[in-house]
């Protein structure tokens, strides 16, 4: 359990990555976290699209405006997509999913990061989401949730502070609103 525990203090956003390549080895890792993970009623609502082409990352970091930047210059993406149609929490299936895949990443002396699609715009009249579909020519019904961007770390962030934990945000038995100063 303690590995456990220094995998989540050690797990950060990374949007810098080297130019070195993961090897299959390390992308089927990532991919079978993916596929281990639990979903409601063993559904499994989600759809996973990998890209390693240049080119593709290229396009991928294209769907929002300069927050997703990052995806170009990293050596691997998961799109994370799920089916609404198989289950009313697909987006819950697919995040539970994208985090495995980024904890796995972690174990693996990888970095990842979080690029959120869903409910983001690539332009005024396009959401994220439509831009990818056309892109990657996604069938209906999927939707895209995320892309997860690996690569190996640029340079190594310090890890969490288990000292700056934000403990007031759990609540015992019932809700308490904080004491007025």
């Amino acid at each position: 359990m303690n590995d456990f525990h220094n995998l989540l203090l050690q797990r950060r956003s990374i949007r810098k990555f080297t130019d070195q390549l993961l090897t299959p080895e390390q992308t089927q890792s990532i991919l079978q976290a993916a596929l281990l993970s639990p979903t409601s009623k063993n559904k499994h609502s989600w759809e996973f699209v990998v890209v390693e082409d240049k080119e593709r990352l290229n396009a991928l970091s294209k769907c929002k405006p300069s927050s997703a930047a990052l995806i170009a210059d990293a050596a691997l993406a998961v799109v994370v997509l799920g089916n609404p149609l198989d289950s009313r929490v697909w987006i819950e299936d697919a995040s539970i999913a994208a985090i495995n895949m980024q904890l796995q990443a972690e174990d693996l002396g990888l970095g990842s990061c979080w690029v959120q699609v869903r409910d983001r715009y690539f332009s005024e009249t396009c959401t994220s989401g439509e831009y990818l579909s056309v892109l990657l020519e996604l069938p209906m019904p999927l939707e895209v949730l995320c892309i997860i961007a690996f690569g190996h770390k640029d340079k190594k962030r310090p890890h969490n502070d288990i000292e700056k934990l934000r403990w007031e945000k759990v609540h015992i038995e019932q809700y308490r609103l904080p004491e007025i100063e």
